[in-house]
């Protein structure tokens, strides 16, 4: 819901009622992930994605008639039959849409969310998407950090629902849990969907260089909160990195303690060291190594790897530590330019996070998606 959001609390707050489908799990070769979604306003426009095209006319006529009948539906798409393009995803995957109405009345929570979102205050949603009880379906809870809002029709079922999705909002995940009727841990006919909305993932690009630059943009695009941070502070300057959310002038190992004393890096944060000045690099990476994050990647020639590794083992770095990092930084797509190597490396962390290998998808059999 994160990409129509904006669209979403304008309008509602214009006191109109929308139509919203979002993806609330995915089978085989899904384009979209859970929390993906799809806005239909009453004048017929459309807001946001659900399938990358695939299924967009089922869903936008299947909103309007939620709004028109005040009545939400939880519907699968995928191939089913020969006519692909009729009836699901042309890409041979499945995924269920959850198709709502929403609108002040239904969601008054809406506003309150959406400023906390623009805010980076990290807040989740539970939606019960499927229940034999017609009169629970719909309900939803608001998890913040510090407090709930809302309830799922019983104690029983709001305290199993608000206790699960606290630990998916701390690792930034959404999607479908399962529960008997009343919340039960085992038994089944509740699911509920949390969308979390956690802050966005940062990406740290230590050395403010021309690569640098470009990899912000690219962070930057890809919905990273971009830090810049080198010691020098003629080369790290704001008007070098537009696209930057921060640029920082401090020693990078510094400046990295501090991040993580503060709490300020996670498990999604990615580290690119750009620098290759072992000076910078050594310290910094000792640093790096030892933290839980997503990719430490450090850029450098094959010689410059070597001799880095070397100063690493000599302060003390272990081969399990040593092996936590990416370098020489990035895949090989023969780059040349700073662009090109930013893509380089954006591949490479893709890659990592999703399990893909690099390869071309053309010689590659099975799914695509994983």
């Amino acid at each position: 819901m994160r990409d129509v959001l904006d669209e979403l609390a304008r309008r509602v707050a214009d006191g109109e009622t929308v139509g919203v489908g979002t993806v609330v799990a995915t089978f085989s070769s899904a384009p979209r992930s859970p929390g993906a979604a799809m806005l239909v306003g009453p004048d017929g426009e459309v807001t946001g994605s659900v399938s990358g095209g695939c299924v967009e006319g089922a869903v936008y006529d299947l909103a309007q008639q939620v709004v028109a009948e005040d009545l939400p539906v939880l519907q699968r798409y995928g191939v089913s039959d020969d006519d692909a393009f009729a009836v699901g995803l042309t890409c041979g995957g499945i995924i269920d849409v959850y198709v709502e109405p929403i609108s002040a009345e239904t969601f008054p929570e809406l506003a309150e969310i959406h400023e906390a979102v623009r805010a980076e205050v990290p807040v989740a949603i539970a939606t019960v998407i499927e229940h034999p009880d017609a009169d629970r379906l719909g309900r939803r809870v608001v998890i913040w950090p510090d407090r709930v809002s809302g309830t799922l029709g019983s104690s029983r079922a709001t305290d199993a629902v608000v206790d699960d999705a606290r630990g998916m909002l701390a690792t930034g995940r959404s999607g479908s849990l399962h529960y008997g009727p009343d919340g039960q841990r085992r038994g089944e006919g509740m699911t509920v969907f949390v969308n979390s909305f956690e802050p966005p993932p940062r990406m740290l690009v230590f050395g403010a260089i021309d690569f640098a630059s470009a990899m912000a943009r690219l962070g930057s695009f890809l919905g990273y909160r971009v830090t810049v941070c080198d010691a020098r502070p003629v080369f790290a300057t704001a008007s070098r990195f537009p696209e930057a959310d921060e640029v920082v002038v401090d020693w990078p190992h510094r400046y990295l303690v501090a991040q993580a004393e503060a709490g300020r890096v996670d498990e999604r944060t990615v580290v690119a060291v750009l620098t290759h000045d072992p000076k910078f690099d050594v310290p910094l990476l000792e640093v790096a190594l030892r933290l839980k994050l997503a990719y430490v990647g450090a850029m450098g020639s094959r010689r410059t790897h070597d001799d880095r590794v070397r100063r690493l083992r000599e302060a003390g770095m272990t081969e399990g530590e040593l092996a936590g990092m990416a370098s020489p930084i990035g895949l090989d797509l023969g780059a040349r330019t700073p662009e090109e190597t930013a893509v380089s490396i954006a591949a490479e962390i893709i890659a990592l996070r999703w399990g893909g290998r690099g390869e071309r998808l053309t010689i590659l059999d099975g799914a695509i998606h994983r």
